[in-house]
């Protein structure tokens, strides 16, 4: 198998007398009389030849050919330098070079050729990459502008000045790299600064598993803010640098977030004095106080109870308009849905943006037909900040602690109603109705569908609000007959189907097979002829019976909605029963994120993965779609359309509930004690 023929014995020893003394057969062959070879081993065409051009036009051919006489006695075939001899036609192409330009070669035999050529691209060793970080740095030192080092191999001075990045990393560091401990994304990462203390201080101190490049470049830039963040697009980066601020690029990161800005207390003193022009506006409306906070949280906002408005009347452009964007949107919405049906992900996407500025010209009309009174103004105030999307955010009708406790109960002794608005979320903050505003309606019918048949099984579970439940409708119906608020229930108890034909996953639900259980079981328990039930009935303990009823309550809840609305129904109802969406409802791509446009579905995202935002838009939706579902997973994140809005605490509405009882029917004297 090892054995070879005296041809090939032959060929291999002139072969290496050739490269011996190469002298004796080095030809400078003019280019126009050279041909490429059938017999390069390298069939794969070559690639970056512009960058070799370049090179050789710059610095000169390093490296002869190697080259056979052909038959004719008058061209010769290249059999190692194929990607040379590209480059140096390329050249004569562009006139850079003569055609007939002679080209440095060397001579071989016919049967050495493919050894020849098997020999040139086997037997050599690529340099290391650090050793070329450290000969640009080298060239660099030397004085070489980073111009002409890139114009000499080809490359943008971007690639340069990249090298050259590298190179300055911590000699330990890079000892390490050639070594195969540290990854070349890693080096990246550590690039980002030029202290070698606080390179090896990110790498070393960190244990393994915190040794990624994203968690050491936030490990090094922690001190710093992306000029994607939101109080840069706010401001702007401009304004900011002509401030005096300062800023540093890293050389391995796409757009704003390769960019960082440096002085953070100047950047906010910059967002502080641009949220001024709104903060003197609230402050001309009438508020009792206005605070500036550039950094607001969900969590602080939530610290603020929420004050009622009052409707005024529409005019009649204003309500002309609204019926327009109306029909408007439900046109959409239909041509969204056949748009995804169909595929067309660029049709849904183009008319999802057009439904979500028709959504946000609405939700703003209907938010200017809710106004603040002149008493709330007198105790209640406002928040300035700025949003995640670097837009200035105002919420009004704000009320602290002790204001809200005085508010309650002047509006308790007045009457119970304005205390409900509290309850209900009415505040002066759409923005969770904004961020939803562009939901089609199929996906608003599949999502209240998940919701409904969630607070169901919540309702029978929950006997004492199942009765409230239905006490309040009895008494709407029987005692309080020209108030028609009732909550979201058949007195009846109208059992509510069909709610898998708008969402085809609902059978399958946890909440729906919990439900269906839970109804089989009693079912089961049950006779069902009529005098045999009653009689059951009767003999039935009163707690077991208020567990039943509950059940049967549950079959009526109803809080399906056919479009989108800030307000979602049953929301005391869902209070009361404690109901958390997570518990029975999953986001995933087919059942909701495939649903939204690829712009929705990044706004989602930059809610609980902020920083795979950015990734996420170079893909297609389907695949934006799957990815969220696998982020989201584990975070504990909804939709704003399943999220509670802000109420009482527990103690709060028993309080409101005391204080409205006041000067009814002392329930002591009856002979009828309630049930515990």
């Amino acid at each position: 198998m090892n054995a070879i023929t005296t041809t090939e014995a032959q060929a291999i020893a002139t072969t290496a007398l050739q490269i011996a003394i190469p002298s004796k057969n080095m030809l400078l062959v003019p280019l126009s009389r050279l041909r490429p070879s059938s017999r390069n081993v390298r069939t794969t065409p070559a690639k970056a030849i512009e960058a070799m051009a370049s090179s050789i036009e710059r610095v000169g051919l390093l490296q002869n050919l190697s080259v056979t006489l052909t038959a004719d006695g008058v061209n010769y075939e290249v059999v190692a330098g194929g990607r040379r001899l590209a480059a140096l036609k390329l050249l004569a192409k562009k006139r850079r070079i003569a055609k007939d330009w002679e080209v440095p070669c060397l001579q071989v035999t016919d049967a050495s050729a493919r050894t020849v050529s098997l020999t040139e691209n086997v037997q050599r060793e690529a340099m290391h990459p650090a050793d070329e970080y450290e000969a640009f740095a080298a060239l660099k030192a030397e004085g070489r502008p980073v111009e002409d080092i890139a114009a000499n191999f080809g490359v943008t001075p971007l690639v340069v000045q990249r090298r050259l990045k590298l190179a300055n990393v911590s000699p330990r560091l890079i000892a390490d790299y050639r070594a195969d401990a540290v990854t070349l994304d890693q080096l990246m990462a550590l690039a980002a600064t030029d202290d070698h203390a606080a390179q090896e201080a990110a790498f070393y101190d960190s244990p393994q598993w915190q040794r990624s490049p994203s968690a050491l470049r936030e490990h090094l830039t922690a001190q710093e803010m992306k000029a994607s963040h939101a109080w840069v697009r706010f401001v702007g980066l401009e304004v900011y640098e002509q401030a005096g601020g300062g800023i540093r690029r890293d050389l391995f990161a796409e757009g704003d977030d390769g960019i960082f800005v440096s002085d953070r207390a100047l950047l906010e003193t910059l967002v502080r004095d641009k949220l001024e022009a709104s903060a003197a506006t609230l402050r001309a409306e009438g508020w009792a106080w206005v605070d500036i906070a550039p950094a607001a949280t969900f969590t602080d906002m939530h610290a603020f109870h929420r004050a009622p408005r009052e409707p005024r009347a529409a005019t009649k452009k204003e309500t002309k308009r609204m019926e327009e964007i109306e029909a408007q949107i439900q046109q959409i919405g239909e041509a969204v849905d056949a748009a995804m049906d169909a595929d067309d992900e660029a049709k849904a996407d183009e008319l999802q943006e057009e439904g979500d500025r028709l959504g946000n010209e609405l939700q703003a009309l209907e938010d200017s037909l809710l106004e603040f009174s002149d008493s709330i103004k007198s105790v209640g105030g406002c928040v300035v900040t700025v949003d995640r999307s670097g837009e200035a955010a105002v919420h009004r009708g704000l009320l602290k602690e002790e204001d809200h406790k005085a508010f309650r109960a002047q509006e308790a002794t007045c009457n119970g109603a304005a205390s409900e608005g509290i309850a209900s979320g009415q505040d002066g903050s759409s923005e969770d109705a904004r961020a939803s505003a562009g939901m089609s309606d199929k996906l608003a019918q599949r999502l209240s569908a998940h919701r409904t048949a969630a607070l169901q099984v919540e309702i029978a579970r929950h006997p004492q609000v199942a009765l409230a439940t239905l006490v309040h409708n009895l008494v709407q119906t029987s005692l309080h007959r020209g108030y028609q608020r009732g909550l979201p229930m058949g007195v009846r108890i109208t059992e509510q189907l069909g709610l898998d034909t708008l969402a085809a996953d609902l059978p399958e639900s946890p909440a729906a097979i919990a439900l269906r259980e839970t109804r089989r079981t009693w079912a089961e328990k049950l006779p069902t002829d009529s005098d045999e039930l009653f009689a059951a009935l009767i003999a039935m303990a009163q707690d077991e019976l208020v567990q039943l009823l509950a059940v049967c309550t549950a079959t009526g809840i109803d809080v399906v909605t056919h479009r989108h609305t800030a307000n979602q129904p049953g929301e005391q109802i869902a209070q009361a029963a404690g109901l958390n969406m997570a518990t029975w409802w999953k986001p995933t791509a087919e059942g909701y994120f495939k649903h939204l446009s690829k712009a929705m579905i990044q706004n989602a995202v930059s809610e609980f993965a902020p920083s795979e935002v950015e990734r996420l838009g170079k893909l297609k939706k389907a695949e934006i779609a799957s990815e969220a579902e696998r982020l989201v997973a584990g975070t504990g994140w909804m939709p704003a359309v399943f999220a509670l809005n802000p109420v009482q605490n527990a103690e709060q509405l028993v309080d409101t509930v005391e204080a409205s009882l006041e000067g009814a029917p002392d329930a002591a004297s009856s002979t009828d004690k309630p049930a515990e």
